[in-house]
Parts: C-alpha cells; sequence; structure tokens
C-alpha cells in the first residue's frame, strides 16, 4: 500500500462505512498532537475535504483586531468584509475615492484608540480648505461639501463597528461638526426661460427629451434609461424600472437603488403625443438611444454637457440636469399638487424628503393659505391692488450654429466651472494628433486653446512630413 506524505494527514475507513481524514495541526504542553478531522461517505469525498481542511490551515490568519491597530488598516477591513460586497460597482467607486484617495493617506496611520474629535475635526477642515488631489486650477484646492460628508459618513460607520467590537469605548464622529457648507442653492426656470429652453432644444434635437423631463421630473440615470416597452401609448402610464450611470468607463444599467425609485406615473395627454410621434420614428427599444449606437442608451455624461449648452444657447442660466427635475416639482406644488402625490412622482423615500428639498416652496404655500383664510374668516379692510400687466417678452430665434474655421479646434463646456478646448489634426494615417486645455471660462479658452495651436501645429506638420515620407518610401520599396 502506497504511503502518504508527510503532513497531508491520513485516510481510514471506519466501521460505521464512513470515511475519516485526520490531520495533525499541533501540539500540547505535554508534546502530543492536536487533530482535527473531516469525514465523508466516499474516500474520494473524505480526502477533498481533508486537502480543503489542509488549504484553510496553510492560510495566514488575519492579524487580531486590537485597539492601538492603525486606523487605515481597520477601514480597510471594515470596507472590504462588510461593505463591499452589498454595494453597487458606482456606490463602490465612491466610497473607494473616499477611503484610499482621502482618509487613509491623511489619518490612516493613527491608532485605532488614538482617534478623537480633535483629530477628525482638524481632518475635514483640511479636506475642505486643501483637499483636491486633481484639476486644483481649475476648481481651487478644496473640495466639495458632498465629499466631506461622504468621508464623515464612512468614518462614523467604521468606528461604530469598532465600538460595537469593544476596540473602542465610544464613536468620536457622533460629536464632530462639519465645516460649514455651502451648498448650491436650487435653480427654477422662469416660464420665459421654459419656453426659451423647449424651442433651443427642438432646434438640436433634444425636445422630447427635455419636454418629458420638465413633465416627469425623473433622474437623469431615470429618463436615459426608459425603454418603449415601458410607456402605455393608450393610458399614458410610464414605469421606471431601471436608471443608466457610467462606471469604470462603461455605461451600466440596473434597477433603482430604492423601493420607492421603482414607480409608475401617468403624463399629461399633450406629452403622450409627442411621445407618440416619436415612437413612430424610432430604432431602437431604448426611447432615447445613443447616436453612435442604437443598442446603447444614451451617456449620462454627454446629456449633461448638451444640456448645458443647449441652456446657453438659449440665454438661460447656468443649470445642472436636476434642476430640470427641481423645476418640475416646484412648478407642480405652486399648481397645487400635494406633496405625498409629489414625492410619490419624482419617487423620494418619504415625504419628510420632500418637505427639506422643498421647503422654500411650501413656506410660500402656507402663507398664500394663511392670507386666503386671513380674507376668508376676517375680511379684507383694504383693497386689493390689481395685478401689474405682464411685460410682453422679445420673441426667441433659436440659435443655428456657427461652424468654427477649419484648423482653429473646437471648445466644449465640461461643467459650470470648466471649459476644455482640443485641437486635432488629423494625419496621414487616418489617426488624430490629439492636445487639449482647460479654462474656468470660454473666453480664457480661447486664449489658451489659441497659444496651443500655435505651439503643437509646426509639431503636427513635422509629424505629417514625417509620415508621408515613410509612406512614399514604403510604396517604393513594394514596386
Amino acid at each position: 500500500m502506497a504511503r502518504r506524505k508527510s503532513g497531508t494527514g491520513t485516510v481510514r475507513h471506519r466501521r460505521d462505512g464512513r470515511w475519516e481524514g485526520r490531520i495533525v495541526v499541533g501540539y500540547d504542553d505535554k508534546g502530543l498532537p492536536v487533530t482535527k478531522n473531516v469525514l465523508g461517505k466516499t474516500k474520494r469525498e473524505c480526502e477533498a475535504k481533508l486537502k480543503s481542511l489542509r488549504a484553510q490551515l496553510a492560510t495566514p490568519k488575519p492579524d487580531k483586531l486590537r485597539p492601538d491597530m492603525p486606523f487605515g488598516e481597520w477601514l480597510d477591513r471594515w470596507y472590504q468584509e462588510q461593505v463591499r460586497p452589498r454595494l453597487r460597482p458606482k456606490s463602490r467607486e465612491d466610497y473607494e475615492n473616499e477611503i484610499y484617495n482621502h482618509i487613509i493617506p491623511r489619518i490612516g496611520q493613527v491608532p485605532l484608540n488614538k482617534i478623537s474629535v480633535e483629530v477628525l475635526q482638524k481632518f475635514y477642515t483640511d479636506l475642505k480648505q486643501n483637499g483636491r488631489l486633481t484639476r486644483r486650477d481649475i476648481y481651487g484646492p478644496g473640495v466639495s461639501d458632498r465629499l466631506v460628508e461622504g468621508c464623515h459618513l464612512r468614518i462614523r460607520s467604521a468606528l461604530a463597528e469598532a465600538v460595537e467590537e469593544r476596540l473602542i469605548p465610544r464613536n468620536p464622529a457622533e460629536d464632530c461638526k462639519l465645516p460649514q457648507s455651502t451648498r448650491r442653492e436650487k435653480q427654477v426656470l422662469t416660464r420665459e426661460e421654459l419656453q426659451r429652453l423647449l424651442t433651443q432644444a427642438q432646434e438640436e434635437g433634444y425636445y422630447e427629451l427635455v419636454l418629458l423631463e420638465l413633465g416627469t421630473g425623473l433622474r437623469r440615470g431615470e429618463i436615459l434609461a426608459l425603454k418603449w416597452s415601458d410607456l402605455n401609448p393608450k393610458t399614458g402610464e410610464l414605469k421606471v424600472e431601471r436608471q443608466v450611470y457610467r462606471t469604470g468607463g462603461k455605461l451600466t444599467v440596473a434597477p433603482p437603488k430604492t423601493k420607492t425609485s421603482k414607480r409608475s406615473l401617468l403624463i399629461p395627454n399633450a406629452l403622450l403625443a409627442v411621445l407618440n410621434d416619436l415612437r413612430v420614428r424610432a430604432a431602437s427599444e431604448w426611447m432615447f438611444p445613443s447616436p453612435v449606437n442604437p443598442d446603447s442608451p444614451l451617456d449620462p455624461a454627454s446629456v449633461r454637457k448638451r444640456i448645458q449648452t443647449i441652456l446657453d444657447h438659449a440665454g438661460c442660466r447656468k443649470l445642472r440636469f436636476h434642476d430640470l427635475r427641481h423645476t418640475f416639482a416646484t412648478l407642480s406644488l405652486e399648481a397645487g399638487m400635494d406633496v405625498k402625490t409629489l414625492s410619490a412622482i419624482i419617487g423620494h423615500n418619504s415625504v419628510s424628503t420632500t418637505l427639506n428639498v422643498y421647503t422654500h416652496v411650501t413656506d410660500t404655500m402656507r402663507a398664500q393659505a394663511a392670507t386666503a383664510i386671513d380674507k376668508a374668516i376676517i375680511g379684507a379692510t383694504a383693497p386689493t391692488p390689481a395685478p401689474e400687466p405682464e411685460k410682453p417678452s422679445a420673441p426667441f430665434h433659436p440659435y443655428k450654429g456657427l461652424r468654427r474655421k477649419p484648423g482653429t479646434g473646437c471648445i466644449t463646456q465640461v461643467s459650470e466651472h470648466c471649459y476644455e478646448g482640443k485641437y486635432t489634426p488629423r494625419l496621414p494615417n487616418g489617426t488624430r494628433y490629439i492636445k487639449t486645455v482647460y479654462a474656468a471660462s470660454r473666453e480664457e479658452c480661447e486664449i489658451k486653446l489659441a497659444a496651443l495651436i500655435a505651439q503643437v501645429k509646426p509639431e503636427a506638420e513635422r509629424l505629417k512630413r514625417e509620415m508621408r515620407e515613410r509612406m512614399t518610401m514604403s510604396k517604393t520599396m513594394t514596386l
């Protein structure tokens, strides 16, 4: 009978018919072996279990948790073992950016039991004032309030788990105060701006998308993930069952995050007629397909840029796509829609969330209600002044667009405070020689782009000459 190799354990057939595998895992104080065993119905099953046990014993055990372990080590363990497996890809990107790019590099070496309110307050302040890692020349050295708040939430959750594990007596993050928030005020389009926006959107092929957004208040990822199968062309019922977002450089379509985000709503008859007309011309299952690939929805990033361009051409204020959602909600409340109905339409988790977001609107509604009650019960003593007649607005003519001269590059608005200038001369082999610049305004970007072209143009011409010479030599040698 063949002998098993030393250290691989033993296998034997028991009297009860089962097979038993046994391996030495150590020795006690008297020098006697300490063993572990596995059981199987067949010899093959028993050997497989024994092999798995050996592999498990060979895997180095993680260091024992201790109060003085580095906070970065604890944060990494908490994220990888407890949080990461249940996150979506987009949420993973956000968590990992906050944890590995901002928190651990700054306070990761501080012992877990030395993390205090003072340490955290200093971290939040430094992060807010000087935490930006890229494009500091455009956005400044500080980071957004959202990033600071995200870092705080990760730290607070990780420390709460450390309290549960009895590594620290209490959670210092609960007593911290974040730096004063400078949240951007919600913007709402005026009725005149709405007309100009829709006129310009029709000129640029975005009319149906903008009109549907203003009529439903869907999130950007939700409206771009709509399929024609989600719309009932007779009743106008629209189902919101998925969202699209970009992660890892690719578009991902997934169900909504929360139960309340998965919903159905009814769209007005006029809007339904517009969508039905669009449906007749559709050549894709997606309501708003990519012009490059009809089998894919529009990219949220490209829609954001395009909406900025349309707003600019329409002479409107600089707004986010999300502000179109705010416009819908504000106009709905002003028209008399109750908050509970609005909360269900826009997919908020609770009515309290809607009330918090649109406090300024509900305050106005309460004031109007108080005035109406005062007139109805007490009676108005002073005559109500007649409303001033509205001034007729000047006729708006949509922007038709101007083609830039060849060789002058192109400029695109990337975000509210960032413009991208791009110079892409084509080489003889069909490829493009790409150079870019960034600036905080269109005027500054024009200046930088002109300087870039003056600097790069000679180099591009040299590459063209060399490529033509190589192509000519190649043809000569072939002949």
